[in-house]
């Protein structure tokens, strides 16, 4: 690989904005926001990144369904494609 020109690969926390549940990862993705997690090593601030969706609040993983369509894009191809 070339030197210089990669992204920094690096421990970043990702935290579900549904759940609140936090996991630890190496990532390329940068952020302003800090958080703290205990580790073997101590306490260790990584950056933290906050995602919509995750295992923790996915419908296919939960077992949940979760209505999504605020536009009514459903009924849009219903009334589009209905009788076909």
């Amino acid at each position: 690989m070339r030197s210089g020109i990669h992204p920094d690969y690096r421990p970043v926390v990702f935290q579900d904005a549904t759940t609140g549940k936090t996991f630890l990862t190496r990532s390329t993705v940068t952020s302003s926001r800090t958080i703290d997690i205990e580790t073997p090593e101590g306490i260790q601030t990584y950056p933290l990144v906050v995602v919509e969706v995750t295992c923790d609040s996915h419908p296919f993983w939960t077992g949940t369904r979760r209505l999504l369509d605020s536009a009514g894009q459903v009924e849009k191809f219903r009334r589009r494609y209905g009788s076909r």
